[in-house]
């Protein structure tokens, strides 16, 4: 056990993240996501958060590294679909919560990809970490950036 590391980091996810270097991605991905394929055609590292939310999961994980300063969107999320153009997500406003407590840019440090877009980009991770997140469109990519 370890002094002020959030619990809900597990001692293969803090391996991953210490591992990871300015630049490296981690995916989040929410419970439909297809993590376990993405990180197999990716070759990159697969870790388990079953039973616990993205959000949770964010803040836990901005609590050790940071977001890369040096791009204007280290946070990246999946856009909606044109079918699901009406369909509210409000787990985006959480996550904009969360960046803000950790990144003097706050909801501006969040972007967006398309759909696809976002599974290509998924496959350039470093780690595709598999949450239990409900909430659909919940799915992020993050960027490290520099400890100083």
């Amino acid at each position: 056990m370890l002094k002020n590391i959030p619990p809900i980091l597990s001692p293969e996810l803090l391996k991953v993240l210490a591992e990871m270097g300015h630049g490296d991605r981690i995916c989040i991905g929410d419970g439909n996501y297809p993590g376990a394929s993405t990180a197999r055609d990716a070759n990159a590292v697969f870790v388990r958060a079953d039973g616990h939310g993205i959000p949770e999961l964010l803040d836990a994980i901005l609590q050790v590294i940071p977001l890369d300063a040096y791009v204007d969107t280290p946070v990246m999320r999946m856009e909606k679909m044109d079918c699901d153009k009406d369909l509210p997500i409000p787990v985006w406003d959480e996550y904009a919560e969360i960046i803000a407590k950790y990144d003097g840019r706050g909801a501006k440090a969040m972007g967006s990809y398309e759909r696809f877009e976002f599974y290509r980009q998924a496959r350039t991770c470093y780690c595709i970490l598999q949450s239990g997140e409900t909430s659909v469109y919940a799915n992020l990519i993050l960027q490290k950036g520099v400890i100083k």
